[in-house]
């Protein structure tokens, strides 16, 4: 499969995000803790590098806990505050709150040296489609201020949003880049769903999938679907099928619609706290 999703949306979107980067103190860049490295997009760095810089690794309760952790000491090695967080529960949201403060705490002193008090921070929110920016955004403000979704593409404009009297959140859409140097990327793209379904393979992309975690997390299909795998990584898509009754006219088995429920199951957590990347890279 090739990988490459680059409508023109993301072309104006960029556009805009230059001009709108001259307004702002801070970067807040949203990745998914299950691809920490794959999800950045790569023309952030250069569009933020005179901006104080915060990652947050989104969707952490869907990723390996044993490796969140990791990742979160590689960004801070690099010299970025890093926290680890799951927007839909809120869990991690205070350690959010502070490290905007920490990030900016050289701006902060700057005001208050030249006398400028109480300024809020102002900050962008930055990250490549169906991340969790607008969920991480009303989470954070602590009411529905982003419209949200479960699929890219749903954020079209940018938003000024106010949180409180200490910091002001820019919502930007979610942009991925125009080519992908590396295709590993844009598999592991497809797999959280930051690339629209509808142009991918779906069969060829649960193959990849049940390749890399009967490697990594031997058992986890197993247990899920009850079934014994297969060296033939079809005939595993055959039995997941089976498990779930997915069948066509004449009793064939339906091995398209398991292969988005296989990878549905994948990015609900129904398959268990999976992490793609290690915190050595790809």
């Amino acid at each position: 499969m090739n990988f490459q999703w680059y409508p023109g949306h993301m072309t104006k979107a960029k556009r805009a995000m230059k001009e709108d980067i001259k307004l702002v103190d801070l970067v807040i860049e949203l990745v998914d803790a299950r691809i920490p490295i794959s999800s950045r997009n790569p023309d952030i760095d250069e569009l933020g590098k005179q901006k104080a810089r915060l990652i947050v690794l989104n969707k952490s309760d869907l990723a390996d806990k044993s490796k969140n952790d990791g990742w979160k000491t590689y960004f801070q090695e690099k010299g970025y505050q890093a926290v680890c967080l799951d927007s839909r529960s809120g869990a991690g949201i205070k350690a959010v709150h502070a490290a905007i403060q920490e990030a900016c705490k050289a701006k902060i002193e700057r005001d208050r040296k030249r006398g400028i008090l109480n300024r809020p921070i102002r900050a962008m929110v930055v990250g490549i489609p169906n991340v969790g920016k607008s969920t991480f955004i009303n989470t954070l403000a602590g009411k529905a201020c982003a419209k949200t979704g479960n699929k890219p593409g749903v954020t079209k404009g940018n938003q000024w949003i106010r949180l409180n009297k200490n910091v002001e959140l820019l919502d930007t859409p979610g942009i991925l880049w125009p080519k992908f140097d590396d295709q590993q990327v844009g598999l592991h793209l497809a797999y959280i769903g930051a690339i629209k379904d509808d142009i991918l393979n779906l069969e060829e992309l649960a193959l990849k999938l049940i390749e890399f975690l009967r490697r990594e997390y031997e058992g986890v299909i197993e247990k899920r679907y009850g079934i014994e795998l297969e060296e033939d990584l079809y005939e595993c898509l055959k039995l997941i099928a089976k498990s779930r009754s997915c069948l066509v006219k004449g009793g064939e088995y339906d091995t398209e619609k398991a292969a988005a429920l296989f990878i549905e199951d994948f990015r609900s957590g129904r398959l268990g706290k999976i992490t793609i990347e290690g915190d050595d890279g790809i």
